[in-house]
């Protein structure tokens, strides 16, 4: 996951928790709808000067918005990590091998296969 996609994510929840329509936060924030729209749905990366905005009208500062994001990169990482497919590890001979085409019959060194 991007960190684009992470702060789409937490601001579009604090528009939602704030009973706020996309459209309404755009009015507030004079930001155009369409973008908006592209931001949540972490299309575009804001620049500090949107996202400030953003902040201001959702009544949240610049840190907690990137806590927020922080921790869901992290839920992504760690859901990441238990659905990754082990690494497998096939020993066939000295890493030299893999060149000139006698390398099928001399065997590879260690080739890594995601099971």
């Amino acid at each position: 996951m991007l960190l684009r996609h992470a702060i789409g994510h937490v601001l579009r929840r604090l528009r939602l928790e704030r009973g706020l329509t996309l459209r309404g936060l755009a009015e507030r924030s004079r930001i155009s709808l369409p973008y908006l729209s592209e931001i949540e749905r972490g299309r575009k990366e804001a620049s500090s000067e949107i996202l400030a905005v953003l902040c201001r009208v959702l009544d949240v500062s610049a840190g907690e918005l990137l806590t927020a994001s922080a921790a869901v990169l992290a839920e992504d990482d760690a859901r990441s990590a238990r659905t990754v497919a082990p690494v497998l590890r096939l020993d066939l001979g000295p890493a030299h091998a893999l060149a000139g085409p006698a390398a099928e019959s001399r065997g590879a060194s260690a080739l890594l296969l995601a099971a």
